[in-house]
């Protein structure tokens, strides 16, 4: 199904983004398309009207419409586990009725929501405290999913904090929780620990630690921990009690969980309304996809860029660039996001695939990134697509001339990766300087620009909880889409596994209980500098 779009590709290979918009004086709104807060560009790529239909073409020949329609009626579209994918129930708040295995989970979710709610309204106003008075800090510990998602939006939506400053823990490293609980009072602070089954090694291991640090400190960990988690014995053999335990169920995976009790530490900072207008943010982009067609279709478009560019023209990296520091973390958000869910090298029925799976997703904020990659982007050999996003306006009016700033950057980013500079308009530049001979022809060339590099760019008005929830809909969306086209589950993560299970039982070996013999060489070798090296 791919051969049309191949063909497309090599026939126009020596076209010029450019030439698209000479020939085509409506091409920014023809390629372009809005909904709700959000304007999506994609006219500075080589997508013409041929290779859109071509790519629209092949949603209709996989019935994408049919899975999506599953995948919001609670079908068990995550095949190899037998389960339904049901992160969009989670921001469902007016919706109507979901059913899994005919039963409707609404009520079950909407009351785990209203928990939420009361007990975040119970700690933000004091009147559930520490043994130290009202709570000041929340400390959340868990890791992939169970983490990013949080840390992410909490960081985000800053100018909305009106709660106790959150902070996160993940990695098993002793240096983060050491340097995130070092500056904070054990006697008013929370402690969320977040894991579904209470038995994530890193998770666990930091909770424990956090749990003799709040007892050595005066705080009372049976009065100042909460939990994520459906496993209830496991939190109770804790010393959570089940009023502090928030759970969610399989069909919601940990990436895509931020929406219900993961999103916990983002309601305490920004309060239940604030949260409340995040996940209508979601609900309005879900409405979206489900209702648009395919060419006025934000996620489906987005998608189907992501695969001219990976699957067709073979670029193997994606750049994420968002042109708002508080959403630094939003690049390693699209990065677990795409990277775990569409990293197969086997379709839905077990045979191998063949075309590339998901790229490599990547980025920083902009204008850091400007200070750092930008040179690769703009000058080396290899073409990264690039995925801009900016809002009009930021939260600081007395920096408003900041933020102009940020924007002229931004859209000047996309506008030279398109334009680029010819070894002509190079020499005119040297020769304006006073430049002449062999020395102008050598700087000449070091400032050419091959341009014609495609980027996107993603606009709103303002970063709002709304606008955030639309935009990570929009991402999980165009995840799916592309996973559907690739005719792979996106909704499992096989490949994590392997690793856990090693590391399980080199454990002891590491700790030097065991010896290594039946590891490889290299590993035997390492586990022996470091028991040698080990204070």
């Amino acid at each position: 199904m791919w051969d049309e779009l191949n063909r497309l590709r090599d026939e126009d290979k020596d076209r010029r983004i450019m030439d698209l918009f000479e020939r085509d004086e409506g091409r920014a709104d023809g390629y372009s398309v809005e909904t709700g807060d959000l304007r999506f560009d994609y006219s500075k790529t080589l997508i013409d009207e041929a290779v859109r239909a071509a790519l629209i073409d092949l949603c209709d020949q996989i019935d994408l419409g049919g899975r999506r329609d599953a995948m919001f009626a609670g079908a068990a579209i995550n095949e190899t586990e037998g389960r339904a994918v049901l992160h969009t129930a989670l921001r469902n708040l007016d919706g109507g009725p979901v059913l899994v295995d005919g039963q409707d989970v609404m009520p079950g979710l909407l009351d785990t929501l209203a928990r939420m709610r009361a007990f975040a309204e119970d700690v933000r106003q004091g009147v559930f405290a520490g043994a130290g008075g009202a709570l000041t800090d929340v400390v959340n510990i868990g890791i992939g999913g169970s983490d990013l998602g949080p840390a992410m939006a909490t960081l985000a939506l800053a100018p909305y904090h009106d709660g106790p400053a959150c902070h996160f823990v993940s990695n098993v490293d002793g240096a983060h929780i050491a340097d995130v609980l070092g500056s904070l009072d054990p006697t008013r602070t929370l402690v969320i620990v977040a894991s579904k089954t209470f038995t994530t090694i890193e998770t666990m291991t930091n909770a424990r630690t956090a749990r003799a640090w709040m007892s050595d400190g005066g705080g009372d960990p049976g009065q100042q921990f909460a939990a994520v988690s459906t496993a209830l014995d496991k939190t109770d053999a804790f010393g959570i009690p089940p009023e502090r335990v928030f759970g969610f169920e399989d069909w919601v995976g940990g990436r895509y969980s931020v929406w219900g009790p993961i999103g916990l530490p983002v309601m305490l900072a920004i309060g239940p309304q604030a949260f409340d207008a995040f996940l209508r943010g979601g609900q309005a982009m879900d409405l979206h996809f489900r209702s648009a067609e395919w060419v006025e279709n934000m996620p489906v478009l987005l998608a189907l860029t992501g695969l001219w560019h990976h699957q067709i023209c073979g670029y193997p990296t994606r750049a994420v660039l968002p042109y708002d520091q508080r959403l630094s973390r939003l690049p390693a958000y699209f990065q677990q996001l795409e990277m775990e869910s569409n990293g197969k090298s086997v379709a839905m029925n077990g045979s191998a695939l063949t075309v590339p799976s998901g790229p490599v997703v990547w980025g920083e904020p902009g204008t850091n990134g400007q200070h750092a990659f930008y040179q690769l982007i703009h000058q080396g050999t290899g073409i990264v697509p690039c995925e801009f996003m900016v809002a009009a306006e930021g939260h600081e009016p007395d920096l408003a001339h900041h933020h102009r700033l940020l924007v002229a950057n931004c859209l000047a980013q996309s506008e030279a990766l398109m334009r680029g500079r010819t070894l002509d308009e190079a020499r005119a530049l040297m020769a304006a300087g006073g430049m002449t001979g062999d020395e102008l022809e050598r700087q000449a060339r070091h400032r050419v620009f091959a341009g014609n590099r495609p980027s996107t760019t993603l606009v709103y008005p303002q970063l709002t909880p709304f606008v955030l929830g639309q935009i990570i809909a929009l991402y999980e969306h165009r995840v799916f889409v592309e996973g559907v086209i690739l005719g792979i589950n996106s909704f499992d993560q096989w490949g994590v596994e392997l690793g856990k299970e090693l590391a399980t039982s080199l454990a002891p070996i590491v700790d030097g209980d065991q010896s290594a013999d039946g590891k490889d060489g290299s590993t035997a070798a390492l586990v022996d500098f470091v028991l040698k090296h080990r204070y």
